[in-house]
């Protein structure tokens, strides 16, 4: 193997930098001719490549987002769009992709692998909604991004001793809003893994009140309801006023935490060590804080199991609130 490539696919996520820094330098050092494919599979379907130096991914390692840019692309779900992309790494001689993103992104790692281009899946993702690894890229920062949203709005939520919801990213998987509102001492958390009770949220809201606690933070994932619908319900409910923030985009941007960086830069480079030995169609992830590697239909294939305890804790933390 002799020509590498690497992209970002899907929604972007903080850490994703540090992993391209990381393909591209170790692939570098190991005597291989990296290239960048801009845009995702649109830009490998279009021949988008720029082929990376040591200088391309300077100072870009604490950056979020992604250099290299992310599309979904519907083009490439075809048989036509996939025979172009594997024209179009043919034409350039490229061997093998690092290909960074989500379950979608892995789904075309392995057609392209099927094809005859050897691809590694590296996940980018803050939802954390890969079943196979402990921690995606991403999620890290995410959940500080949240948390540090939840440290200022309860600023202003206890100034004027009002409820407030906060809905976080997360339509199938509650990880951010779980990791977020035991950190942040949420008295309730909503995610969809668990059906909740309104008539519970509104209890422990008035039990709290009437235990002198004039203000409190409601986490809801965005897969678990709506924050404006939640708001309304629980305002007629409860005499007490309600507030809800929606936090969108901003849980994906800004510096990627340390945690993030330092789990892309061992991904990245596992990666590489992959592709150099001649191997495709595996995805590398993280368990009891080892980076390890499986084949990407195995992993797409394996069900994720919900930290039940974890829950348990964060109902158990916020029952015992006293101040």
């Amino acid at each position: 193997m002799k020509n590498i490539a690497v992209l970002t696919s899907g929604g972007d996520a903080p850490g994703m930098n540090a992993a391209i820094r990381a393909v591209v330098r170790s692939g570098i050092n190991s005597g291989l001719r990296v290239y960048g494919i801009r845009r995702g599979y649109n830009g490998l379907i279009q021949g988008d490549l720029q082929e990376m130096k040591m200088s391309s991914v300077s100072d870009i390692i604490q950056r979020g987002g992604t250099i290299l840019r992310t599309a979904r692309s519907e083009e490439f779900k075809t048989p036509e769009g996939l025979a172009k992309a594997v024209n179009v790494a043919k034409v350039f001689n490229i061997d093998g992709i690092v290909i960074i993103g989500g379950d979608g992104s892995f789904a075309g790692a392995q057609k392209l692998t099927d094809s005859g281009i050897a691809c590694i899946g590296v996940p980018g993702t803050i939802d954390n909604d890969l079943a196979y690894t402990d921690f995606t890229i991403g999620f890290d920062t995410a959940v500080n991004n949240v948390l540090d949203a939840i440290n200022k709005i309860r600023d202003t939520s206890a100034s004027h001793e009002r409820v407030s919801i906060i809905e976080v990213m997360g339509r199938h998987c509650g990880d951010i809003a779980l990791h977020a509102g035991i950190a942040g001492g949420a008295e309730s958390i909503i995610i969809p893994e668990v059906e909740f009770s309104l008539d519970d949220i509104c209890r422990k809201l008035i039990q709290g009140k009437n235990r002198g606690r004039l203000h409190s933070i409601i986490i809801l994932a965005e897969g678990a309801g709506d924050g404006i619908e939640l708001e309304k319900q629980i305002a007629s409910k409860v005499d007490m006023e309600v507030r809800t923030t929606i936090l969108s985009y901003i849980q994906r941007g800004g510096n990627a935490s340390a945690v993030d960086r330092l789990l892309a830069s061992r991904m990245g480079a596992k990666a590489v060590e992959l592709l150099k030995e001649g191997i495709g169609g595996r995805v590398v992830g993280i368990k009891d804080n080892k980076i390890f590697d499986m084949e990407i239909h195995e992993a797409l294939a394996m069900k994720r199991v919900f930290h039940n305890e974890l829950f348990q804790l964060s109902d158990i933390l916020s029952n015992s609130m006293t101040d």
